[in-house]
């Protein structure tokens, strides 16, 4: 099946409505019947401001960087946006066109 990899970068102790973003996110795109989504922690990383966020064993606060994944349609991504635009939602995102399916 051909589809959209939709992507959302923040960091682990971003908020939207008192929950964390990417709880926030797969909570919102498991309500809009997307079929899965998973948050992916990262070890060390830096934003388009230039700050490197890393983990360090004695670092109190650490605020990871997330990543945030869902295979989605087009019909899907649009209607998933649209509702991300109405909740006035600041999060940078990518979409790449891909391919999935199931092997059995």
């Amino acid at each position: 099946m051909k589809g959209i990899c939709l992507k959302f970068y923040t960091y682990e102790q971003n908020k939207h409505h008192g929950i964390h973003l990417y709880q926030w996110l797969l909570d919102t795109a498991k309500a809009q019947k997307i079929h899965g989504g998973f948050a992916t922690r990262a070890m060390i990383g830096y934003g388009h401001h230039g700050i490197t966020h890393g983990e360090h064993f004695f670092e109190v606060g650490f605020n990871a960087p997330i990543e945030i994944t869902f295979l989605v349609t087009k019909e899907e991504l649009e209607s998933f946006l649209n509702i991300l635009k109405q909740e006035k939602l600041s999060c940078f995102y990518s979409i790449t066109e891909t391919e999935f399916g199931f092997l059995s």
